[in-house]
């Protein structure tokens, strides 16, 4: 069985390695932070030269953006990025505000530089991070994928076909955390079985999307439920369920763009895992590698 169905899942999240050049790096003292379009380098350069200085980029044609030395600590970055981000977001430039913060970093255990509002994470094109999970249920005839319907009032992929849970990596949750917050909050997951989730590694990808560079690693989980437990819509994201055969999940993810871009990546890794997937078939060795194609730290 060929696996090109799967390969350009890998390709389209990964459009962003293929454009990352066109776009100018900022950056916090020496370190690299993210990347920004053109029409917002001559906007921060123009508009807010207290907070961001212009200087070249070593081994990078475009010139960059530094935030100001004078502030120099976090909360003085917090704080003038979000001034910036909220003038943005008044003058309809940001939207999808979620008033939620995400750090940022130079990996994902390091101390964060600034916190900045997560709407802006793609414009600012900074490495952000979150969980997904697998709620599968074995049954003699094989596994089953549980699998969620999203809202067609959401802003963001309506209607899509998405995770059981899923959601982004906010400041001051560890993963663990986040996980049970999620799954109570739109799959109705009480605590005591959203605990069983198990920790079973990560993809990361980078995406151009219109509002900028989605640099994103995710934390994969995977949550067997019992036969008789049925998610339920709980917090408006989600406007149903089903349960399907994982082959018929596999046909989905091969054939169709019916599921949400990057969700794509971590069934994949499921299906890898559980032996869906095999070593003989042709190009198996590029899928694997290519679950990791982004910035993994």
């Amino acid at each position: 069985m060929s696996l090109q169905g799967y390969h350009r899942w890998i390709d389209k999240c990964n459009n962003g390695l293929r454009v990352q050049h066109a776009y100018h790096q900022w950056s916090i003292g020496s370190t690299p932070c993210g990347f920004i379009q053109p029409w917002l380098f001559q906007r921060l350069r123009k508009d807010f030269p207290s907070v961001f200085t212009v200087k070249q980029s070593e081994g990078h044609h475009l010139e960059s953006l530094a935030l100001s030395e004078e502030l120099d600590t976090p909360d003085k970055r917090s704080t003038a990025l979000a001034g910036i981000m909220q003038k943005l977001r008044e003058d309809g430039s940001l939207t999808g505000w979620r008033s939620e913060s995400y750090p940022v970093l130079t990996a994902f255990d390091s101390e964060p530089l600034a916190l900045v509002e997560r709407a802006a994470a793609v414009h600012l094109g900074i490495k952000a991070y979150g969980v997904h999970i697998n709620g599968y249920v074995r049954r003699g005839s094989g596994i089953e994928l549980w699998v969620a319907r999203r809202s067609r009032s959401k802003p963001t992929w309506p209607g899509k076909l998405d995770h059981i849970v899923a959601g982004g990596q906010p400041h001051g949750l560890s993963p663990q955390e986040n996980v049970v917050k999620e799954c109570q909050e739109e799959a109705s997951i009480p605590r005591e079985l959203a605990q069983r989730a198990q920790s079973v590694g990560a993809v990361s990808y980078s995406s151009e999307q219109a509002e900028g560079l989605k640099r994103d690693v995710l934390f994969c989980y995977d949550l067997e439920l019992p036969d008789s437990f049925e998610p339920q819509p709980q917090d408006g994201e989600v406007e149903s369920f089903q349960r399907l055969p994982l082959k018929d999940v596999a046909d989905i993810i091969a054939q169709t763009d019916d599921f949400k871009d990057n969700c794509n990546l971590v069934i994949i890794s499921f299906l890898v895992r559980h032996g869906f997937l095999k070593p003989e078939q042709p190009g198996y060795l590029g899928v694997v590698s290519g679950l990791l194609s982004g910035d993994c730290s």
